[in-house]
């Protein structure tokens, strides 16, 4: 099994990034694995500690419609060149914890999708360079408030709500291209998307660098590579979870918005 890379908290409030074992004890490393963190003496008990999302990023690329088959979904044609937003820092949240569903939306999708680490910095890379700035994979869901993407006509609002980037649970340095994502609600054993990641129509190495052409990437952040076809909505109470061979799942429940309290 590939080595799993977490970030984790104790009941204390200290996080720290680590390796995962087959016990489901971590050990602890002195910094964030892409900036080479190295193993400690400190060993977490599998019952001494909260998983969190694998990194902090300081920004979130996103890249729409970047399988042919989720284009034609949608409606459109597949663009020329990346279609890159952003997704905020805050909108981040870890395997196991809740989507709040936002009372702004009549409609909220799931989108699964690869997600890559950035282990160093990058600007201006061509796509072999590039290719050598990707720390590691993950997995993502794109969550997004459909309705509002088609009513703004730009996304920040669709794509950025508070736990709308679900993102874990680990991260693995190394994934076969032709691994097989693959999203599934509730207790359904049939997938609704199910896509080989090499069906992408821009593959990472050229995401990354067509990206560092405009703002430079920084350790630890990350891009999403796109979703494929069967995105769909979620209901409050529906438990979404997103597989990627080779990596593992990322399950998170969706959840009213606790009613806000008046003075």
């Amino acid at each position: 099994m590939a080595q799993r890379y977490v970030r984790v908290q104790t009941p204390k409030g200290q996080i720290h990034y680590g390796l995962l074992q087959l016990s489901r004890g971590v050990q602890v490393l002195d910094a964030p694995p892409w900036l080479k963190g190295q193993p400690t003496d400190l060993h977490l008990e599998p019952d001494s500690y909260q998983i969190l999302a694998p990194c902090a990023p300081s920004k979130i690329v996103a890249v729409g419609k970047n399988y042919v088959d989720h284009a034609a979904e949608m409606g459109t044609p597949v663009p020329a060149e990346p279609l890159l937003f952003l997704k905020p820092p805050t909108a981040v949240i870890a395997t196991e914890t809740s989507i709040t569903y936002p009372v702004q939306s009549k409609r909220v999708d799931y989108e699964g999708e690869l997600a890559l680490i950035i282990g160093e910095p990058c600007a201006d890379c061509n796509p072999g360079e590039a290719q050598n700035k990707i720390w590691g994979y993950t997995i993502a869901n794109d969550v997004t408030a459909r309705d509002l993407q088609q009513q703004d006509g730009q996304w920040t609002r669709a794509k950025g709500f508070n736990t709308f980037c679900p993102l874990g649970p680990w991260i693995v340095r190394e994934l076969s291209p032709g691994a097989r994502l693959q999203t599934f609600v509730n207790n359904s054993p049939q997938p609704v998307q199910s896509s080989s990641i090499d069906r992408m129509v821009f593959p990472p190495d050229v995401l990354v660098s067509y990206i560092s052409q405009i703002m430079t990437l920084l350790p630890g952040d990350v891009v999403l590579t796109g979703t494929p076809q069967g995105v769909g909505p979620l209901q409050i109470g529906d438990r979404v979870r997103v597989e990627i061979e080779g990596i593992g799942a990322l399950e998170n429940t969706v959840v009213a918005r606790p009613s806000l309290s008046r003075p």
